[in-house]
């Protein structure tokens, strides 16, 4: 499998994610520009601000004509949660398998508490109306990186 760079286009893959729904790349051909984000786990410090910085910018992200989703390997009950307790306008989508984080290659070594561990590293993707990648934004920090993106998703 390739991994998609900027100015291929994503291959097609469906997941389960909140509110009941199947997510299908397919389904935002020629409608909607998409932001995928995958952040470490649900309702953690910076996953959370991450996750409330895209909300915040939510409609400015829904007038340039692009969807939001946030994606982790947290199962449903978990994404359900943290969706609700944060108010999150966007859904969640659920990777336990690790399926979406091998396509676009953010499952990284990394230390924690100088231990090393497999685990997501933080990364964004823009992907356009006829799904080609357009941006990505791999080893981010979450400060000022929002509006990086929407800079982004507004000159698409």
């Amino acid at each position: 499998m390739t991994i998609p760079t900027e100015g291929m286009p994503v291959p097609d893959f469906s997941a389960a994610m909140t509110s009941g729904k199947t997510f299908r790349l397919s389904d935002f051909r020629s409608e909607r520009a998409l932001v995928l984000y995958f952040y470490p786990k649900d309702s953690t410090p910076g996953c959370t601000t991450e996750g409330l910085d895209f909300s915040a910018h939510y409609a400015e992200f829904q007038t340039a004509g692009v969807d939001i989703f946030g994606i982790s390997r947290d199962g449903l009950k978990s994404h359900e949660n943290f969706k609700a307790k944060q108010n999150f306008p966007f859904e969640l989508i659920a990777d336990p398998e690790e399926q979406i984080c091998q396509l676009f290659d953010v499952i990284k070594m990394k230390n924690m508490y100088g231990k090393q561990v497999r685990g997501i590293e933080r990364s964004t993707f823009l992907i356009d109306q006829q799904g080609i990648l357009r941006h990505a934004w791999r080893k981010l920090s979450v400060k000022g990186h929002v509006a990086e993106v929407l800079a982004a998703a507004q000159a698409l």
